[in-house]
């Protein structure tokens, strides 16, 4: 198990509706594109870590973790806007506003990036896709979409299994080893991919599988209070860039 998907499921608010989480992370997220980048960008990212490390409960070093993956491709989508091709400075040169681009676009995707981590750290994928049938997702999908999120785990538990063997047998000694370690672990991941997938395609017409996956959902309980509260930060979000804006001009 990957360890955001450990965190969200070790999470104090695991129990909680996974629509609460969703509005209160997408809310975030969403406020963090509309508003402008400066301040809505701090801002937002301010009480998205506020509600992370309080009551959230997500451990900072767990948060950075996740956090550095996503942060690296804002800063990697940034920094082409600093240059322009073409013109009379040459083939390539500084753009006239490009640091202004550059740091108002890593201001919003850092930011949403924050709301987005807020779901995933407090909400497991297994509370959500068997609720999205209830939403109008046709059974189907969802249906696929549990079963490659099963598998994905199996692969990756696969894939760990077979460098620890390789490690043993000195398969990352040298670059020639490395290299033909890495296309036998390619090697063998595509066919026992194939082999998981026969397989639970066989135990599930062994179960009578009739087209759908029925599990069990946690019953939870929507709550208003929650809810209301997560508007009260919003508001309180979007007053407080608005207001600091007005200042700053």
């Amino acid at each position: 198990m990957l360890p955001i998907d450990a965190a969200a499921h070790a999470s104090r608010w695991r129990r909680r509706h996974p629509l609460e989480k969703a509005v209160l992370g997408l809310g975030l997220t969403v406020s963090a594109v509309c508003l402008p980048p400066w301040p809505g960008g701090p801002v937002v990212a301010a009480a998205a870590l506020a509600v992370l490390l309080g009551p959230a409960g997500v451990a900072p070093r767990r948060l950075w973790r996740a956090f550095r993956i996503p942060l690296g491709f804002c800063f990697t989508g940034a920094v082409p806007l600093l240059f322009q091709v073409g013109g009379d400075a040459g083939w390539v040169s500084l753009a006239p506003h490009g640091p202004v681009a550059a740091a108002e676009l890593l201001l919003r995707t850092s930011a949403a990036s924050l709301g987005v981590l807020l779901f995933a750290f407090t909400t497991p994928v297994s509370d959500v896709l068997p609720r999205l049938v209830r939403a109008g997702v046709p059974a189907p999908v969802v249906d696929v979409a549990m079963v490659m999120y099963r598998i994905s785990f199996l692969l990756l538990d696969s894939l760990a299994r077979i460098r620890q063997a390789q490690a043993a047998r000195l398969g990352a000694t040298g670059r020639a080893a490395a290299w033909r370690s890495l296309a036998g672990l390619a090697a063998t991941s595509f066919v026992r991919a194939f082999d998981r997938a026969a397989r639970l395609q066989s135990g599930l017409a062994g179960r009578g599988y009739d087209g759908t996956l029925r599990v069990l959902v946690p019953e939870a309980a929507v709550s208003w209070r929650f809810l209301g509260a997560t508007g009260v930060l919003l508001g309180a979000v979007v007053a407080l860039t608005l207001g600091v804006e007005g200042r700053w001009l």
